[in-house]
């Protein structure tokens, strides 16, 4: 198995430019109710990945910093506090498994370091809870008898 099995690609993926206002990530996220994205070069680059929480963080401290001029502020300004680390499309599965342990998606990009698509932790335990139910003979779950 490979990587490319989990892969949620990038046309499927909401992501943000590194030119992006912080209006525009804040409505991105809203929009798709996530509280991460990944941050991409105008070439297709991974970046970084911006959470709500460096966003409030930001605004808390530059409290001239409002939802009226928002649109105003650049998301380049935004210290990013979480270094979610991308892999590889051709990587090992354990370095994949390895990240998803800490992060709740894994940013995946080929050997340009170019945005591909993430893995979603989500997916990667779906699949062990489907592996683990195959093992149980015939769908039962386990036996309680001592």
């Amino acid at each position: 198995m490979n990587i490319a099995f989990f892969l949620l690609p990038k046309q499927e993926v909401a992501y943000v430019s590194e030119r992006a206002t912080l209006r525009q990530t804040i409505e991105k996220m809203e929009h798709h109710r996530f509280t991460a994205v990944p941050v991409l070069t105008d070439t297709g680059e991974y970046v970084a990945t911006v959470t709500e929480g460096d966003l409030l963080w930001y605004m808390k401290d530059h409290p001239e910093v409002n939802f009226d001029n928002v649109h105003q502020k650049k998301l380049s300004d935004v210290p990013l506090r979480m270094r979610v680390q991308p892999v590889r499309i051709d990587s090992q599965i354990s370095d994949l498994i390895s990240l998803a342990k800490v992060q709740n998606f894994v940013p995946v990009v080929d050997d340009q370091n170019k945005f591909i698509g993430i893995v979603r932790r989500s997916d990667i335990l779906d699949y062990c809870a489907d592996m683990l139910r195959e093992l149980q003979p015939h769908g039962r779950g386990a036996s309680t008898e001592t």
